[in-house]
């Protein structure tokens, strides 16, 4: 089994993190990348594989997939133990769901603001960082009394946590009306699956000069 990522790819990060959760033998290939020129020139196999000419790609065998919410799916139905889904069948409708907003209506804004890092009082700035923290008293309020975001751990607390490290790093962080949140955030860190693959990416980004947020500067340590 091989799975494609990069080292700044949030996508990527997430099917690895799952991989290594569930125990899964793999080779990660980590296809080349420049700040300065990102994924150019693409590598060939993730260029053969995904339309999309992005990472991750997953190859096992004579089976070839992209996107992370499907490898994880296969990872899922290959290797049920430990299972990242709940089991019942609402809990796990609801796990899908978060997993899918983090991806679709967190994230967005998040990527809107990697373009917007030298002008932060531009209008287009100021409302991603406000959709950001909306999603943030959203999740608190959703929090409630459970350790994990859909009770039991799972691929969504996997893909929120990766998808907040953007938001952190690009002027969105949590704050203190989010203690539900940030206290979920640390048990999401002492998880060994997380902090190899955080931790990871955290030393990438300060061997090219960049900041991190404190919580990823403790796994990069």
């Amino acid at each position: 089994m091989k799975l494609y990522s990069g080292p700044l790819s949030m996508f990527g990060a997430k099917a690895e993190i799952a991989a290594h959760e569930k125990g899964l033998d793999f080779e990660l290939i980590m296809v080349p990348f420049e700040m300065k020129t990102l994924y150019q020139p693409k590598h060939p196999e993730v260029l053969r594989i995904n339309p999309k000419r992005q990472v991750p790609v997953l190859i096992d065998g004579d089976l070839e997939i992209f996107d992370s919410t499907q490898i994880f799916e296969y990872f899922e139905t290959i290797k049920p133990v430990p299972a990242l889904w709940p089991a019942e069948p609402k809990a796990r409708a609801r796990a899908r769901l978060l997993e899918h907003k983090s991806d679709e209506v967190y994230f967005p804004p998040i990527v809107r603001l990697m373009g917007l890092q030298a002008t932060p009082d531009d209008p287009a700035a100021v409302e991603a960082r406000a959709a950001a923290l909306a999603f943030y008293d959203d999740m608190e309020r959703a929090m409630g009394d459970k350790e994990w975001l859909a009770g039991s751990y799972s691929y969504a607390d996997i893909a929120f946590y990766m998808a907040q490290i953007f938001g952190d790093r690009m002027g969105a962080p949590m704050t203190d009306a989010h203690p539900k949140l940030q206290a979920w955030r640390d048990r999401m860190s002492a998880r060994p699956a997380v902090r190899k693959v955080a931790g990871a990416m955290g030393r990438y980004l300060l061997s090219q000069g960049r900041k991190l947020p404190v919580f990823l500067a403790k796994l990069a340590a």
